[in-house]
């Protein structure tokens, strides 16, 4: 038994590190972008290629290495991850141009894909049933806790040491997480050893996402209109690969039959594709506009995530008496409000006006997140948990990625290939105002999918 108990500890302690590092490297990157433009002198669509590298790489092999995992084994796939990632973060200290820099971002998001598919099923793998929510409430305040510290760790490490010293840290924490593993994670979780890997599948479902989310960078160009179709027509196709594959990489049997969990999905797809850009936004925003240095548009940016931390796990509690399809709803319309204040931005706006906006935009996100999983996991049975899982977590990345494409699309129509300075800051804010008015429609929509689900049958 003690050795049971020491065993979901260590596992705990090193699925928690994991789960911190790539929400903290996300949001602490954001604040960095003034400086690596600086070194790089990268354009304003290349800034906005920083996170969209990273989550390109995850989304595109998210999937189908969750699969891979089932077959092979967790820990295998889990360690890889770390190693992946933590070589992606050395390599990056040393990049000498942006698009090496855009590489090992790239390489980054890989790692990551291999240890975020995992690490939740490691965990319902080693926690029995009764411990089983304690455990998944702990990873979720470790990725809130990394999207709240990183922008103003991120802002202050770039202040005073160079944004090279965000990398060096997350090459410390990857080699400590790794260390940990191959120190504490015991033993090995493969549950469909006897299928087999669906390797046609997982080629069409990455380069399908690849053409979409590449595509959509390279509007209005006339190569985007080749990538986009191209993209949905090779996400059908994986589609009816799917429903005749023995062994398939995607289950599509839930979305074709189950309602809420359809909706829910959608509702998570959409709320992540109109709020995942407002960081990278209002960073630009408060560094160029506002003049605020690194440090200082970080202690702001962190407000959003510190109340998504605070009220995600009360948001959760009152999802169990209250249905959860109107409190996502609730705070799905937070969300727009907050998007609505976000448009009306301009040089003169206060800045306690911003970070008021940005805790709206943390309640409402909360209020949304919790419930909304609330409904997708209570819409399966337990079998059919990991699935769930991994098909919420592949909403968000597709979510986020679709966030940072728009945002970059806006950039590009607007200002083009020229890096923002002073001369070009009244085009930088056209830019961002169109961008959040976008995102506003976006979650007008949600809301409908949010409210169209119908009531969760307990």
């Amino acid at each position: 038994m003690r050795e049971e108990q020491g065993l979901q500890r260590s596992t705990l302690i090193v699925t928690t590190v994991t789960a911190f590092m790539a929400p903290f490297m996300l949001s602490s990157v954001n604040v960095a972008l003034p400086a690596l433009q600086a070194e790089f002198a990268a354009d304003a669509v290349l800034l906005g290629w920083i996170a969209t590298a990273y989550l390109l790489a995850t989304a595109m092999v998210l999937v189908p290495a969750g699969k891979f995992a089932d077959i092979y084994g967790r820990k295998k796939v889990f360690l890889s991850g770390i190693v992946v990632y933590t070589l992606g973060s050395f390599f990056a200290i040393l990049v000498p141009n942006i698009w090496w820099f855009l590489a090992m971002r790239a390489v980054q998001g890989l790692g990551a894909a291999l240890f975020i598919t995992t690490s939740m099923a490691i965990i319902t793998s080693v926690l029995p049933p009764e411990k089983r929510g304690w455990g998944i409430g702990i990873l979720v305040t470790a990725v809130y806790a990394g999207l709240a510290t990183g922008p103003f760790a991120g802002g202050l490490l770039t202040q005073h040491f160079g944004w090279r010293s965000l990398f060096w840290v997350m090459l410390l924490l990857g080699t400590g997480s790794l260390l940990l593993a191959l120190r504490f994670l015991r033993g090995e979780w493969a549950d469909a050893r006897e299928e087999k890997f669906d390797l046609p599948g997982s080629l069409v479902y990455a380069v399908s996402i690849f053409c979409l989310v590449y595509g959509g960078t390279r509007m209005p160009e006339p190569v985007a209109w080749l990538l986009v179709p191209g993209g949905l027509l090779g996400l059908f196709l994986f589609y009816r690969l799917q429903k005749k594959a023995v062994y398939p990489v995607f289950a599509v049997g839930l979305l074709q039959n189950n309602r809420v969990f359809l909706f829910s999905s959608l509702a998570a797809l959409i709320h992540y594709a109109a709020t995942f850009a407002v960081t990278f936004q209002i960073s630009l925003y408060l560094q160029y506009i506002q003049g605020m240095s690194p440090r200082a548009a970080g202690v702001i940016l962190m407000i959003q995530p510190v109340m998504m931390t605070l009220f995600s796990t009360p948001a959760g509690r009152l999802s169990d008496r209250l249905e959860p399809r109107l409190l996502a709803s609730a705070g799905m319309g937070i969300t727009a409000l907050g998007l609505v204040v976000f448009v009306l931005l301009g040089p003169q706006t206060q800045v306690w006006l911003v970070a008021g906006n940005l805790a709206l935009l943390g309640f409402g996100f909360a209020l949304f997140s919790s419930p909304n999983m609330s409904a997708i996991m209570g819409s399966v049975e337990r079998r059919q948990y990991g699935l769930a899982s991994g098909t919420v977590a592949t909403m968000r990345l597709l979510g986020q990625m679709f966030s940072m494409t728009v945002a970059t699309i806006f950039l590009s129509i607007f200002i083009g290939r020229e890096t923002i300075r002073p001369e070009n800051y009244p085009l930088f804010l056209a830019s961002m105002h169109a961008c959040f008015g976008f995102f506003v429609i976006l979650c007008t929509v949600g809301i409908g999918f949010s409210l169209l689900r119908g009531a969760l049958r307990q």
